[in-house]
């Protein structure tokens, strides 16, 4: 007769690679970081690109993109969005841009912003903005090299 230990330890040891791989997957983050579902706190995004830095969206014009509830000041910077989303959403989905140069995900405030080479970048801080502001063009690179596989 087979001895009972010896056959314990010899399915545990079977066992424990089936259970590795059989693990839960993690949940992916959102592609837009939205908190409450309104993206970039709701902040008008097309208002940066008019030199107005952050300008508070009303309810009374918004867009939904991306999964996201996107907040305008005004009708005309809602149908500018809506006609090209892209150019004006903050890269790495609203993430702060200093994060994603490192290779995780943080929040972002509104107020942390920059706009380079016609695209607006969010931090989580005034002071992740000024870190990455010391080296753009290369937390640029190492953001997109991190992206989207920092979602999850």
């Amino acid at each position: 007769m087979p001895d009972p230990t010896r056959r314990l330890i010899l399915t545990a040891a079977l066992a424990a690679p089936v259970l590795w791989l059989a693990r839960p997957a993690l949940a992916r983050e959102p592609e837009i970081y939205a908190e409450a579902g309104i993206a970039i706190d709701g902040a008008d995004a097309v208002a940066y690109f008019d030199g107005n830095g952050p300008v508070a969206g009303s309810q009374d014009y918004t867009v939904d993109w991306n999964g996201a509830v996107w907040l305008f000041a005004s009708a005309d910077t809602a149908a500018a969005f809506q006609a090209d989303p892209t150019a004006y959403a903050p890269q790495f989905g609203g993430y702060c841009a200093y994060a994603a140069s490192r290779g995780y995900l943080a929040p972002t405030i509104p107020e942390a912003w920059y706009l380079h080479d016609g695209r607006l970048y969010l931090n989580a801080s005034l002071r992740a903005r000024e870190l990455w502001l010391r080296d753009i063009p290369g937390n640029i690179a190492k953001g997109k090299a991190n992206w989207p596989g920092i979602l999850g």
